[in-house]
């Protein structure tokens, strides 16, 4: 059985981004901003109420400190530092699940944290530390460092397809500063045969091994609300709900 999970509660202040409620019915998974890159306490708590309102699960989405830069751009931090960061957010989302009777489902590192610990044992070991003190699975990429550091672990290990991002011919993904709006026909179509295939198409038309235990969305992809109901509809018969 196959997850849809959803980078969300990326809005802070007076800022909006992604339509939350929109996504909800068509995701089982969300992923909520801890304040690093996106988010504040009103609407981390706003999106967890929504979550549970529709029997969506909820993980952790933390980041890189770079609110200005949406968490998509690099930075330099040791293993200790990181590992803290982490915690932090972490921490700080588990009590709006405790005050509302729901539990941590996950950990998914967002933007460039979720890169740099594709490639890097000791981001990623930095990511698995602090996911260790929740018992929380960690999300992220088959095939990859990811998988080579987080797929033993006790917790549990739980791999993604993108459906609105492209992969290049080695497997990586493309990831801009800003997302374009996706075809939703062609993107549900791929995601379905990721998920009874176990196969993807890179941006120069090469077929990919991947394994699907999750499909993402973001919330901040242009028509992100008609690209989840596509992906939705599709994998329907797969979701595990």
């Amino acid at each position: 059985m196959v997850a849809i999970n959803c980078d969300m509660g990326e809005s802070y202040s007076i800022y909006h981004c992604g339509d939350d409620e929109g996504l909800m019915p068509w995701v089982t998974v969300a992923n909520v901003a801890c304040g690093f890159h996106a988010s504040d306490p009103r609407v981390m708590t706003r999106t967890v109420k929504l979550a549970k309102r529709h029997g969506v699960k909820v993980g952790a989405h933390p980041s890189l400190p770079d609110r200005e830069g949406f968490g998509r751009r690099e930075m330099k931090l040791d293993r200790e530092e990181l590992t803290a960061a982490v915690v932090y957010q972490i921490g700080a989302l588990s009590g709006f699940l405790r005050a509302e009777g729901m539990e941590l489902n996950h950990v998914k590192v967002h933007g460039s944290l979720y890169g740099m610990s594709a490639r890097d044992p000791e981001v990623a070991e930095a990511i698995s530390d602090a996911a260790d003190v929740f018992g929380a699975p960690l999300m992220g990429m088959a095939g990859t460092v990811h998988e080579q550091v987080w797929g033993d672990r006790g917790p549990g290990f739980i791999s993604e397809y993108y459906a609105d991002l492209d992969y290049r011919d080695d497997g990586s993904l493309i990831i801009t500063r800003e997302h374009q709006a996706f075809d939703p026909r062609r993107s549900a179509e791929r995601a379905l045969r990721a998920v009874t295939e176990g196969l993807a198409t890179s941006e120069n038309g090469k077929d990919l091994p991947v394994r699907a235990d999750a499909v993402c969305v973001h919330s901040d992809t242009p028509n992100a609300v008609e690209l989840a109901k596509a992906v939705h509809d599709a994998l329907k018969p797969h979701l595990d709900t």
